[in-house]
């Protein structure tokens, strides 16, 4: 039976019901074919492809372009998954026109459901003006990676409790300007379980511990595809294929340089009446 995408009531219904929504953050084609093909609810193109693909040492480099451009390559890979897209560093900041043009490239031209923008009360108003114009949003707080200098690194939000009380009244503003859901990153379990049970609309963790509606990790951290500089205490692993990849591609260099591939099974050869024409023969 087809897969059928989530839509905005069914993830209400999935909080009210307290049925957990998977969500797993996807950058290509074959990443995002795979992860619909294991049954995931929602695939984020997240602005990490900054640092898991493109190489860069933030996401602050990663542009609308970037995101509209991976985004039409997971849309085509999971045509049956609802599938968000970030809206990326300083796009959502300036004016409302500069806002909506962003988020209407990467629902017209990048094919997303819904975009995703980070930060707080602060943006309530880009929040509430992208919902008015029919666009979807999903939230996120706690640690921020655009705002990551600002912030000083990678922290744990929520130790205390003027942090917790911030942290609780952005969810309960961006609840109230719209958004349909909010991504709760690298806070403390006791913040994310007050602001889950003080908001109608689900929550999704990573690294917010296991009181959230949904938890949503990084393709290439559940798979193991990369080696992470900076492992996280929060990212389980289940799968190795960084050491498969890496040993595959070992062993092909290794026959390569031996002359043991191409082996005779993968040459092809002319029909044995044309071996002698083509090689020089003929009349005399």
């Amino acid at each position: 039976m087809e897969k059928k995408a989530l839509n905005l009531t069914r993830f209400r219904k999935m909080k009210q019901d307290r049925v957990p929504i998977t969500v797993i953050t996807a950058y290509d084609y074959p990443s995002a074919r795979l992860a619909e093909e294991a049954g995931v609810d929602v695939i984020l193109v997240g602005d990490s492809l900054g640092n898991v693909v493109l190489g860069y040492e933030s996401t602050v480099p990663v542009t609308i372009d970037d995101m509209v451009y991976h985004s039409r390559a997971v849309t085509r890979g999971a045509p049956s998954t609802f599938v968000v897209t970030d809206m990326p560093f300083a796009t959502y900041h300036g004016s409302v026109d500069h806002t909506l043009r962003g988020a209407s490239r990467i629902m017209q031209e990048g094919l997303a459901k819904a975009v995703k923008m980070e930060g707080g009360a602060e943006i309530a108003g880009a929040v509430e003006a992208c919902v008015n114009a029919g666009i979807p949003v999903m939230a996120h707080i706690g640690l921020t990676p655009q705002s990551i200098h600002m912030i000083g690194g990678y922290k744990v939000q929520g130790k205390n409790s003027k942090q917790a009380q911030k942290l609780l009244d952005d969810a309960k503003a961006l609840e109230q300007a719209g958004a349909f859901s909010i991504v709760l990153e690298l806070m403390t379990e006791e913040i994310a379980e007050l602001i889950t049970g003080s908001i109608s609309i689900p929550t999704i963790g990573i690294g917010a511990g296991a009181v959230t509606d949904g938890q949503v990790l990084v393709f290439h951290d559940v798979l193991g595809y990369t080696a992470d500089p900076f492992p996280k205490k929060f990212v389980k692993t289940y799968a190795n294929i960084g050491e498969t990849i890496r040993s595959g591609i070992s062993q092909y260099v290794r026959e390569v340089k031996e002359r043991s591939f191409p082996a005779p099974e993968h040459a092809f050869h002319i029909e044995q009446e044309l071996q002698q024409p083509v090689y020089g023969g003929g009349k005399a």
